[in-house]
Order: structure tokens, then sequence, then C-alpha cells
């Protein structure tokens, strides 16, 4: 078996004639480009923002709210006292459990309950969740609205 040495090889854009036809740039003009590129460093480019073809870096503006996923509408209503059922499939003793409580903590694959009477607190996975009740009016952030909206509705 023969070894070879790694040599990375470094491919610029040559540039378009006038058929459409792409033209290779001579070997003294990419020696030279890869000079003047030696360096240089890439932009600094945040989390998630786009780039354009050039290299330029298309900041986002902030977000202004958060995404209505569950743990975060989870996360508005802390302290508030619900029901929470659970599905857990394949379990011959039981497969579905339900779950009285204070929401104490939320993250995205789990909820921390307590018991308002023992103060046992029970880490729930989300991925059995089903859905929750509460007696009391949420908290709720819609996406795209500053503010919560009224809470009262005529409700016949």
């Amino acid at each position: 078996m023969i070894v070879q040495p790694y040599r990375p090889v470094t491919y610029t854009i040559g540039s378009v004639s006038s058929s459409g036809m792409q033209m290779p740039m001579s070997t003294g003009m990419q020696g030279m480009q890869g000079m003047q590129g030696m360096g240089s460093m890439p932009p600094q480019v945040s989390s998630g923002s786009p780039m354009t073809p050039g290299g330029v870096v298309v900041q986002n503006p902030p977000q202004q709210f958060e995404q209505s996923y569950i743990e975060n509408i989870f996360r508005l209503n802390l302290g508030k006292v619900g029901t929470f059922y659970f599905t857990y499939e394949n379990n011959k003793e039981w497969n579905a459990k339900v779950y009285k409580g204070v929401l104490e903590a939320a993250g995205r694959d789990h909820i921390i309950i307590s018991d308002p009477v023992t103060g046992q607190r029970t880490v729930l996975l989300m991925i059995y969740f089903d859905y929750a009740t509460f007696d009391e009016p949420l908290t709720y952030q819609y996406p795209g609205v500053i503010g919560n909206p009224p809470t009262t509705r005529n409700c016949r």
C-alpha cells in the first residue's frame, strides 16, 4: 500500500466567457490570488445568520418574542396548578397516567411538578406528554404579538 501525503487544494472561480463557458484562470493568477487572501479571516457569523454569495453576512433583526412551543407556554405559567396527562406505550401495568401538581420548571424535554400537599417533586419527560389542563387562566404569548392579549372573552 502506497501512502500519499495530504496536499490541500484551493479551488478558485475562473472568469466566464461571452459564450457562457467558464474559463480557468492562469496558474500565475491563481497563485497571486491565494497569496493576497493569506492572513485574512472569514467574517464572524452569528448562529443562523445567512450569507450572500459575495460573503456578506445578512443580520436578522432580533426576535421580539418566543415561539409558541409547549415548553415556552409552560415557562410562562410556572407556579400554577395543573393536571398533566401522559401515555406510556407498551406498558402492561399502566399505559396512561395522570399527574396533578404545581408546575415548577419546564425544559425542552421535561417538566418538574410538585405535589402541593406532600411537596414531593416529579420529573416528567415530554416525550410521553399528551395534554394538560389548568383551572385558572393561562398566560400565553402568541408569536409576533408583544404583550399579552386580553384575557376576557365573550363565550356564549
